[in-house]
């Protein structure tokens, strides 16, 4: 695995390292449970929803995390204190090392933001045909990244969405998406997937809407049929979608998508406001 690790200082078990000595990653050669958090104004972005989420996927996987949420979250403050950073990414990452027993690493990341033209024109996605066997683990899997990051690069896009040997398109490549179709959300049925933080969230915000929410697969032979739709996600929040390959939308003017996008926005400034003093 690359040294990713960003800033002066990263996390093992609990102890601060100096990025200068990270040859702890030249022993991930196999897949892990991971997670990543964006810190905001000093404060890591639903975080209790975050670590809930890690803790069931290693469940999922018949694996136990030793950390505990006290631990996880000291750990966080000590890294955002020490790096002095109040605006990036935080990855925990958790697998078993050969010779070295569990590790729990805690460091910052390369942090990208769309700029507000992404929001303001949307962004053109891909299909990629892969059959995900097992799509509730949120694990690492670096063959079949690289050989999504191509596609995406090749054809200029932003995400690829992913399509089951069915034809059907079960979620991004990194992140979630939405359709909306008839004035109608469409989603994938909640037990093909682990529900993302982002996602649950922005569920909840359709049921405050009043919006009819439809949990069911999109077809590849149906997409001349959605009137638009939106990725989602903790690192990019809500971002229309311009096209699908040859199928272009005009998601960024759909009032429907706007309200999700909008809410969603409040919602992350509540949740800062009212955590921000933990933090400090």
């Amino acid at each position: 695995m690359k040294k990713e690790a960003v800033k002066d200082y990263f996390i093992i078990n609990g102890e601060l390292i100096s990025t200068k000595n990270m040859e702890i990653f030249e022993s991930i050669n196999k897949p892990y449970i991971y997670e990543v958090i964006r810190v905001i104004e000093g404060v890591p972005l639903f975080l209790e929803e975050h670590l809930d989420r890690m803790e069931k996927t290693a469940k999922l996987m018949d694996y136990n995390i030793d950390k505990t949420e006290i631990e996880i979250r000291k750990d966080i403050k000590r890294l955002i204190q020490q790096n002095q950073v109040k605006n990036s990414n935080i990855k925990l990452l958790c697998l078993d090392v050969d010779g070295k027993g569990q590790v729990f690493l805690t460091y910052f990341i390369e942090s990208y933001y769309p700029k507000d033209e992404v929001y303001n024109e949307g962004v053109h996605t891909t299909l990629y045909n892969f059959g995900i066997e097992d799509p509730n683990a949120k694990m690492s899997d670096v063959s079949f990244g690289e050989r999504v990051d191509k596609k995406i690069k090749n054809k200029n896009a932003f995400e690829a969405l992913l399509v089951n040997k069915d034809g059907n398109i079960t979620k991004g490549s990194r992140f979630d998406m939405f359709f909306v179709r008839c004035q109608n959300i469409y989603t994938v049925p909640d037990e093909k997937i682990l529900l993302e933080v982002t996602r649950n969230r922005i569920i909840n915000i359709c049921e405050k809407l009043n919006l009819e929410l439809i949990e069911e697969t999109i077809h590849v032979e149906d997409l001349y049929k959605i009137d638009g739709g939106f990725m989602i996600g903790t690192l990019i929040n809500v971002i229309p979608i311009k096209s699908v390959d040859e199928f272009t939308y005009e998601s960024v003017s759909d009032p429907i998508i706007n309200k999700i996008k909008d809410m969603y926005l409040k919602e992350i400034k509540d949740y800062i406001d009212i955590n921000k003093l933990d933090w400090i």
